[in-house]
């Protein structure tokens, strides 16, 4: 999952607040900004950086007002003569907009001035201590929500006196108004007092900010076992790892193979018929490379003799396309003519397309090319993969209440397994030793599927470390050109059946090159069709966790919502947002018992809320067809540099040291996700 944007805070006090700048791509050009020799005017600048900026506060510039983001730049408002604006654009800074010119000021009008102070109320208000740091993070309403230049400023207060204030930044999602809000603030002690006031001269009352989590999992006991995770798995490892734990406890681990094979480590081969820098023409095998197609040659020669038709012969492994001639001999083949000829004729062995900018151009006498499928990984099996989950348990028929952990949704998620599978041995080595351990695991069915999408993962670990989708390659014509390889597949985290894309809602694609490509249908692909079929065939299931990365959230229904008036999917009662939030709670506590870490509340939430809309995805799926109360939880926290005074993203394949603690802190997450289980079926809920 990606995330929402950050800002940091600029030299001299000065907080970025997000803007944005859009222009329909069917406008014409705006006229060059300009200044008269003399003229000072009041300019808003795009600039390349906050590093821009902070040369230009050293400097003593004119800031008019409190700069603001937007992707990749900065936009600042300044006071500048005619000299100041040719300095400014030498240097790079791109004029937007003259806001106000000198010689003709700007009138007040009597409806600006007849502005009411607003109403403001702290959302959230929460303090932490991690690592001996102590942080503070809230959120603020305004009724002023229209609002877009109304600024809210957060006043704390700590127990020895020691006060200090902070911007918030608005946020908004799909045009609407949420809140105001900032990234948690470092505080010299646990705070006592928050107030807000905002530009417009309202002020919320003043709030005693609650501690965060407030939950303690139990004391783990002296010989309590963990740390059974060495080194990043691929989905080769992950397989021999369930194979060795089903051997190890076979009195407390069943195996499931899920029913749906997947694709595979496969794909087709293809090679460039021609130059794609001049003219070429795709060809493709139409089964699998690993299917006797790699290796294949294909090649364009001239008949050498006059009125020739487009023929082609296929032997031997080679195919030879023989190219048209005039009644003077000269070949007259496109590049149209022999791709659709080589498809009509051979369609079980091959399928071509014109490479993007070659349509119409002459074909090129070329080859011989070999067909390749481009995969590198050569340990990979290549035929179609057994997903499997491991059942954990002392009673494994259906009697005790169910728990489902999954991982790798998304392929470059190398630490979601770690995650899970430390969870599943964690419960095991400590059956025997620890009574509380084995009183849990008595008491539960835990299933875990560490790696919903092998064949992805196995291409983010051999082939392209950043792919996100499974294998599966619905393109059709110019999509299918090569240089896509990397962006062929779906998302699985996009193709299940609630709040999906073909319903009409926000956060997937119909794209097959996007990152969030939803498929050809709901549930199309055999990845998310078993996570479907193993939570139908035990419908003692009742809590599930999808495990991704990163970024540090904790997550639960709705996840989506529909773009106009952002109408999401239904919400949880009153008493089940309760139980969400109530167990998320106890969730990050455990999560933060091991090193500190401290999911943020604003990251705890609905996915809709706190992330963005996600069509399709797993969890809604889960909770609203099949009745399970279903989280998400992002490993990988934003971690607190105190040199810098930042907080920094770790990003989906940390080095293995930050993997495997995080591997160990989400695994105490997991665990106590099992208690909530335990304790919800024993209050009868």
């Amino acid at each position: 999952m990606s995330l929402r944007p950050r800002w940091v805070a600029a030299a001299a006090a000065l907080t970025l607040i997000t803007a944005s700048v859009s222009v329909p791509a069917y406008a014409a050009p705006p006229p060059p900004i300009t200044l008269s020799a003399g003229e000072t005017a009041l300019v808003r600048f795009k600039l390349a950086d906050e590093d821009a900026l902070r040369r230009l506060v050293a400097q003593g510039a004119d800031l008019a007002a409190r700069p603001r983001t937007q992707p990749g730049a900065v936009l600042v408002d300044l006071v500048v003569d005619s000299e100041q604006f040719a300095t400014l654009t030498g240097q790079g800074a791109v004029p937007v907009q003259v806001i106000q010119r000198a010689s003709a000021p700007r009138p007040v009008t009597q409806s600006r001035l007849a502005v009411q102070a607003d109403t403001l109320h702290f959302l959230q208000a929460y303090w932490w201590t991690s690592n001996g740091r102590t942080f503070l993070q809230t959120q603020v309403a305004t009724t002023s929500s229209d609002d877009p230049d109304v600024e809210i400023t957060v006043t704390w207060r700590t127990a020895d006196g020691a006060t200090g204030s902070f911007p918030l930044v608005r946020f908004e999602d799909a045009g609407e108004y949420q809140y105001h809000y900032a990234l948690p603030q470092p505080l010299p002690g646990k705070p006592v007092q928050v107030t807000a006031t905002s530009s417009l001269g309202g002020t919320a009352r003043p709030t005693t900010p609650g501690v965060w989590p407030g939950a303690t999992p139990p004391a783990t006991p002296s010989g309590y076992q963990k740390d059974f995770i060495d080194a990043y798995m691929t989905p080769i490892d992950v397989k021999a790892r369930i194979k060795r734990l089903a051997r190890q406890y076979p009195e407390l681990v069943d195996v499931i193979n899920l029913p749906n094979r997947t694709q595979g480590y496969r794909r087709t081969a293809v090679a460039y018929l021609g130059d794609p820098n001049a003219a070429a023409v795709v060809v493709e095998s139409v089964k699998f490379g690993a299917q006797n197609m790699n290796g294949v040659q294909v090649r364009t020669v001239d008949p050498g003799q006059a009125n020739r038709p487009l023929a082609a012969t296929y032997r031997d492994r080679v195919l030879t396309v023989r190219l048209a001639t005039d009644s003077g001999g000269k070949v007259i083949s496109t590049t149209d003519d022999v791709a659709a000829f080589i498809t009509a004729r051979y369609p079980q062995q091959f399928r071509a397309v014109v490479e993007a900018g070659s349509a119409g151009l002459p074909m090129p006498i070329a080859g011989p090319v070999r067909l390749d499928d481009g995969l590198k990984g050569t340990e990979v099996p290549t035929g179609p993969w057994t997903v499997q989950a491991l059942r954990i348990g002392k009673v494994r028929d259906g009697s005790k209440p169910g728990v489902l952990a999954y991982s790798q949704e998304h392929a470059r998620e190398w630490a979601t397994p770690l995650v899970t599978l430390e969870f599943a041995e964690r419960l095991l080595a400590n059956y025997a030793t620890d009574p509380a351990t084995r009183e849990l695991v008595d008491s539960a069915d835990v299933f875990i599927i560490p790696t919903v999408n092998p064949d992805g993962a196995n291409y983010s670990f051999n082939d392209y470390n950043f792919q996100r989708k499974n294998l599966v390659n619905h393109c059709t014509g110019a999509a299918r050109d090569p240089r896509n390889r990397d962006s062929w597949g779906v998302d699985i985290n996009r193709n299940y059946t609630v709040g999906s894309y073909f319903d009409g809602y926000v956060g997937a694609s119909a794209n097959c090159l996007s990152g969030t490509y939803a498929g050809t249908a709901e549930l199309s692909e055999a990845e998310s069709g078993n996570v479907i079929a193993l939570a139908e065939s035990h419908p003692n299931i009742g809590l599930a966790m999808n495990v991704h990365s990163y970024g540090g959230y904790f997550m639960w229904p709705p996840g989506a919502y529909r773009a106009d008036g952002r109408v999401t999917l239904p919400r949880p009662s009153i008493d089940e947002s309760k139980f969400f939030l109530d167990s998320a709670r106890r969730i990050v506590g455990a999560i933060s018992a091991e090193r500190g870490t401290v999911t943020w509340p604003s990251y705890t939430g609905p996915v809709a809320d706190v992330l963005y809309s996600a069509a399709g995805n797993s969890a809604d799926q889960l909770y609203y067809e099949l009745g399970i109360d279903a989280w998400d939880f992002e490993v990988g926290n934003d971690r607190w540099n105190e040199a810098t005074q930042q907080w920094e993203g770790v990003g989906f394949q940390p080095p293995f040291d930050e993997a495997h603690a995080e591997a160990q802190e989400y695994a105490g997450g997991l665990v106590e996700l099992v208690r909530v289980a335990r304790d919800k079926a024993a209050a009868g809920q």
